[in-house]
């Protein structure tokens, strides 16, 4: 019989740190997946999650390979679902010459390629894009132009948006960085930074428009409390619409971001 994991690739192990290696994992049906397990010293279960990257297995300290293998056979069939859906379900991707067109705020625009001696993305008046890119230009550099595009759309939103909702507050974001962020969709810094996911530049306005209040209203309550609640309701009526968006769309969103501009960055 086939042994449901086989080693892929070791994990570098460290005291108290997450450790990480490449596992061999059989489905159901017979179909050889790779999947990424990961023992976690913050894990307080065995969890299995799924996304455009692959599968993942992720384990407490504590718990054994056996344990680990046994829950991933338990939910093999929910696994295989999960994995046909990220395979159909086809995320866009930036080829030079090649995309025809990408995602912003909510819409698909399309794209319109040429040669020129700096490589950037613009949008044209009538709506389309225009991706301007040198003839020696490689996806490294597709890639900053498009996060660089991106960044600016998500600022000039940020800046047309910030002065109405920063009555009341006991001061402004000290500054505001944007980020490709790897689950969250915004941060307060104790110091009054705000960070918020490039991602959002992605979703429909009033989405973005809620992430933002949503941290501006922190500046008031640090915390989740019915009083910060009550705060973000009165910037922002509709706030359960566009966290029910989120719900159905984020997971997408962020997908479509790390294909398109890469990883989780600090920048």
């Amino acid at each position: 019989m086939t042994p449901p994991f086989r080693l892929l690739a070791p994990r570098a192990r460290s005291v108290g740190r997450v450790e990480r290696e490449a596992v061999e994992f059989t489905l159901p049906d017979g179909r050889l997946i790779e999947m990424t397990r990961v023992r976690d010293p913050r894990a307080r279960r065995l969890r299995l999650s799924v996304d455009e990257r692959g599968a993942r297995l992720t384990l407490p300290p504590r718990s054994s390979l056996v344990a680990a293998e046994r829950f991933a056979l338990e939910h093999g069939s929910w696994l295989a679902e999960q994995i046909d859906r990220y395979t159909i379900d086809a995320l866009p991707t930036l080829i030079k010459g090649e995309t025809v067109a990408l995602p912003l705020r909510g819409d698909s625009l399309p794209v319109e390629w040429r040669e020129g001696r700096f490589t950037r993305l613009q949008a044209e008046a009538d709506g389309h894009l225009l991706f301007i890119a040198n003839p020696r230009a490689g996806d490294p550099a597709l890639r900053r132009a498009l996060r660089d595009f991106y960044e600016a759309q998500a600022r000039a939103d940020v800046g047309r948006w910030l002065p109405r909702y920063l009555s009341g507050l006991p001061c402004a974001p000290r500054r505001v960085r944007l980020k490709v962020m790897s689950s969250q969709w915004g941060s307060l810094a104790p110091d009054g930074t705000m960070a918020l996911d490039l991602g959002l530049v992605l979703a429909r306005p009033s989405a973005f428009e809620y992430v933002l209040v949503h941290e501006l209203c922190h500046l008031v309550h640090a915390d989740h409390s019915h009083a910060f609640w009550r705060e973000v309701e009165a910037r922002f009526p509709d706030w359960r619409a566009e966290r029910d968006y989120f719900h159905a769309e984020g997971r997408r969103l962020k997908a479509m971001m790390r294909a398109l501009c890469g990883g989780p960055t600090g920048r």
